[in-house]
């Protein structure tokens, strides 16, 4: 497993995310036990929201972890429309609430919305006072917008990032190397894991005996900083995305990625899903 430092921790280059969980309850208890193979694994950080299925996300997780919390960095993130004074504590508390902990260690700002971002940087500070949270950092936030932020304290973006989605590698990408800012990516697999059917990725996989989804993940993590978030309910495929941790790609895969998808040759608007 390789290891990246955020917020001030040692955190495993390939974490777990629960996009689209909790929103069949029978998948419940599959996605739970998901999250603690993942665990058990050394997939220690869990990346949830309070928009993921409103709330239920975080109650899968709140179950996963339950006497398991010391194990893991849980990493939550609050909608715009909460990021004001009074809406980040009241949706810091309910997120507490269903995660079942008293305090998150990285908690994000979903993306930007009406609120200036000195009054939510304000209402995350006060909750570092309180001890609610440990750290703060942002998403979806592009180039512009970090020099906009202009805070140190900010312990990370979390952005759209895989092989087929590269726009952040024109100017996002460097300058937050340069600051050394760990970056989060999310949908490494593209959405809908649109890449693992991509004859290129299945060429490189069959060089390592891997699959298309651990060279998206290997490539994604490729550099240090970078860290990836997939979704992975069945048993299987956590299991392939924890060993993807340990897939080096060499100078020909990585061409080979890059003739298949050509890195930006100019600023790019940001892309989200």
């Amino acid at each position: 497993m390789r290891y990246v430092n955020l917020a001030g921790n040692r955190v495993p280059s390939i974490g777990q995310g629960t996009w689209y969980m909790g929103e069949d309850p029978g998948r419940k208890a599959a996605e739970v036990a998901a999250l603690q193979q993942g665990m058990d694994l050394g997939l220690t950080l869990i990346d949830t929201a309070e928009m993921y299925a409103e709330g239920a996300a975080e109650q899968v997780v709140g179950q996963a972890i339950a006497g398991r919390r010391e194990q893991v960095f849980l990493v939550s993130k609050v909608y715009p429309h909460n990021a004001s004074q009074r809406g980040v504590p009241a949706a810091c508390e309910r997120s507490l609430k269903r995660l079942g902990t008293d305090c998150i260690d990285l908690y994000l700002l979903h993306w930007r919305g009406q609120y200036p971002l000195e009054e939510t940087v304000e209402a995350f500070e006060r909750l570092i006072e309180q001890g609610k949270i440990r750290r703060w950092g942002v998403s979806n936030f592009d180039l512009d917008d970090m020099h906009e932020l202009d805070n140190a304290a900010c312990a990370t973006n979390q952005v759209l990032y895989n092989p087929a989605e590269r726009g952040i590698e024109f100017d996002l990408l460097p300058w937050s190397r340069a600051q050394q800012l760990p970056v989060m990516a999310y949908c490494p697999l593209a959405q809908a894991g649109r890449l693992l059917h991509h004859p290129v990725m299945a060429q490189v996989g069959a060089r390592h005996g891997a699959t298309p989804a651990q060279v998206s993940l290997a490539w994604v993590t490729r550099d240090e900083g970078v860290i990836a978030i997939p979704k992975a309910v069945n048993p299987k495929h956590v299991r392939l995305n924890a060993q993807a941790a340990e897939l080096v790609l060499s100078e020909e895969d990585l061409r080979a990625i890059d003739q298949a998808f050509a890195p930006p040759t100019r600023k790019q608007r940001l892309a989200m899903v």
